[in-house]
């Protein structure tokens, strides 16, 4: 499993021009499966996302959670998180997770990081999604479950 995490003032995500997701302040995260990955990947990342203490306090030091900076999640699917660039110039994607059993890890995954607290607001899983949003820092931190 694969996370992009970006740290966003704002950010939407839109489908044929509708407005599917919005949130204020918090974290975009663009989400990847792989065949193999199930409920330990989803807990571990989960717990590492929830917990990430990337905002400032009040001596402007990176110390403070999602959470304690009442901040909210974007969460995009994303399979072309796996893409296979080594070999010409098309990219492979078949390394990415089957799309079924990718689907219900992806709702299992926001279900899960809204059960500890934070609203989620979601795209559409497989659909061609429009994201936009104001980088906050930037801070970006990259999530691979094969490294942790």
């Amino acid at each position: 499993m694969r996370v992009v995490l970006q740290r966003s003032r704002q950010a939407t995500v839109t489908i044929d021009g509708e407005l599917r997701g919005q949130i204020d302040h918090g974290f975009v995260l663009l989400v990847g499966f792989r065949d193999g990955d199930g409920q330990p990947e989803l807990d571990y990342l989960v717990h590492k996302i929830l917990n990430l203490r990337v905002f400032s306090d009040a001596a402007g030091k990176m110390n403070l959670n999602l959470q304690q900076v009442g901040g909210a999640i974007l969460s995009v699917s994303q399979f072309t998180l796996y893409a296979d660039t080594r070999h010409g110039n098309r990219p492979s994607f078949t390394a990415a997770g089957d799309p079924q059993t990718a689907s219900q890890l992806y709702d299992a995954f926001n279900q899960q990081l809204a059960a500890g607290g934070v609203q989620v607001a979601t795209g559409e899983f497989g659909a061609d999604m429009q994201v936009s949003l104001t980088n906050d820092g930037p801070v970006t931190i990259i999530y691979d479950t094969d490294q942790k």
